[in-house]
């Protein structure tokens, strides 16, 4: 892949991934490398940190910038996704009223 074509999969200028490639250059962001991670296939924590796999993309996901990797949250947010409007706002006030609750 050229540094054109990743530019242009994640949405950023072709001397921004050149100069993530350079020795001296700076890493992306953290959002940039979950882009680059979705975007080409690759696993988030082996882009990230080199541990683990680079074909196995990791089920993360990315809210407001934060990453779910938790996969009990993961799948609260899956089913969150998939149901209607007026359930989603009882899915919310019922876990804020347990929030504050041991």
């Amino acid at each position: 892949m050229t540094q054109a074509d990743l530019a242009e999969r994640v949405g950023v200028s072709r001397s921004a991934v050149a100069n993530w490639e350079s020795v001296t250059g700076i890493w992306p962001a953290t959002a940039r490398l979950l882009a680059i991670a979705v975007r080409t296939g690759v696993s988030y924590e082996w882009l990230a940190t080199g541990r683990g796999v680079s074909d196995e993309p990791d089920e993360v996901v990315a809210i407001s910038g934060e990453l779910v990797d938790d996969p009990q949250e993961l799948r609260l947010l899956h089913a969150f996704r998939g149901c209607r409007a007026p359930i989603r706002r009882a899915l919310i006030d019922m876990a804020e009223a347990q929030r504050g609750r041991r």
